[in-house]
């Protein structure tokens, strides 16, 4: 799940009340438009689909809860593998389709749309079954994670199966070549127009390479080594306590000669599939089918040069946004090579603070 993330420009910040905080989150998936993006994404709704289909047995005859349902779709998925019930809860205007879509599909008997938070609702009976697509940007903007974990904890009957059952993260070195041509652009300016621009650099570097959190795809050719694993989440047991702050160290190692301006974070879940001799893995990787999750681009402040097998190291820390629970940040401490140890922290930018109170 992800909505559109404006990043035109910078905002004033300010603490959003939780309330407010949910109501914008809510309001971003009234429209058409995000769920069009989330059902065409083949690699998303299919995975979740086979997963859904490879767990029959689990889910046959069985209580399922659908967490931020959406339009249902894997609620029907749910019915399709043969659930008894299945208990779709959306807090937003679209589980209004939500019914239409069940009942054009004369699922209305097996499931069972509630509008409301999954927090706030109340369900008649405890469930074997919890399935959602809460995954945001970098994994875990917008923290709808804690409401499968809040679910997990009131309503999973114990031995119950969560799909997906587990996250991780990775973080890999990349040389985003874009960025490079718009800085190098001010230096053509005068063979272009007669006037040197030249020193247009610095300012446009530190507009271009600035504290965001940028949304992007990344190109396999633009990734410079082996990603490393920094963290990984097991939805049966971890808390929201410990979503507070995800934090791991990671080290790569360079393929060849290139120069580093910036750090790429994508993310898996994985579905347990029983016998299947694999799990099912839903990868958002620059290496794998691009996904409407796309890359977290995180950018340095200026590029390093490196050459093959310079050694890349450092943590990463993510954590809710002081001004919104909801917002990610992401902090990086890193050394490249014999440079000396860097920190940046990095933010989605809060365009939500521009909606009238």
């Amino acid at each position: 799940i992800s909505t559109v993330v404006k990043m035109s420009h910078v905002v004033k910040k300010r603490k959003l009340d939780k309330t407010r905080q949910d109501r914008l989150y809510f309001d971003s998936y009234s429209d058409v438009t995000i769920h069009e993006e989330m059902i065409a994404d083949q690699v998303r709704t299919n995975t979740y689909r086979t997963a859904i289909l490879r767990n029959t047995e689990s889910i046959r005859g069985k209580v399922v809860l659908d967490v931020g349902a959406g339009t249902g779709v894997l609620s029907v998925f749910c019915a399709q593998a043969g659930a008894k019930k299945v208990y779709a809860v959306e807090a937003c205007s679209i589980a209004e389709q939500a019914v239409r879509i069940v009942r054009q599909n004369n699922l209305q008997d097996r499931i069972e749309v509630i509008r409301g938070t999954v927090e706030s609702v109340d369900l008649p009976e405890q469930v074997e079954v919890i399935v959602s697509e809460w995954m945001g940007y970098a994994l875990l903007h917008e923290s709808m994670l804690n409401s499968v974990l809040y679910a997990r904890d009131k309503w999973l009957k114990p031995g119950g199966l969560i799909l997906p059952s587990k996250a991780e993260l990775y973080i890999a070195p990349v040389s985003d070549p874009v960025v490079e041509d718009r800085l190098h652009f001010w230096y053509t300016v005068k063979d272009q127009y007669g006037v040197d621009m030249s020193c247009m650099s610095d300012f446009a570097r530190s507009c271009i390479m600035n504290s965001d959190i940028t949304v992007n795809s990344v190109s396999v050719e633009d990734v410079l080594s082996h990603p490393a694993r920094f963290a990984e989440l097991d939805l049966y047991s971890v808390t929201t306590e410990e979503l507070r702050s995800v934090k791991g160290q990671f080290r790569c190692e360079s393929f060849g000669s290139a120069a580093v301006n910036a750090l790429c974070v994508y993310f898996t879940v994985t579905f347990n599939c029983p016998d299947k001799p694999h799990a099912l893995v839903l990868s958002t990787s620059p290496f794998k089918p691009e996904t409407h999750w796309k890359q977290a681009v995180l950018y340095m402040d200026a590029p390093v040069d490196v050459v093959q097998d310079t050694v890349v190291t450092g943590e990463v820390s993510m954590y809710p946004s002081e001004e919104s629970a909801r917002h990610i940040c992401i902090h990086v401490d890193y050394t490249i090579g014999e440079q000396k140890r860097q920190s940046k922290t990095f933010t989605i930018p809060d365009w939500s603070c521009e909606a009238p109170p």
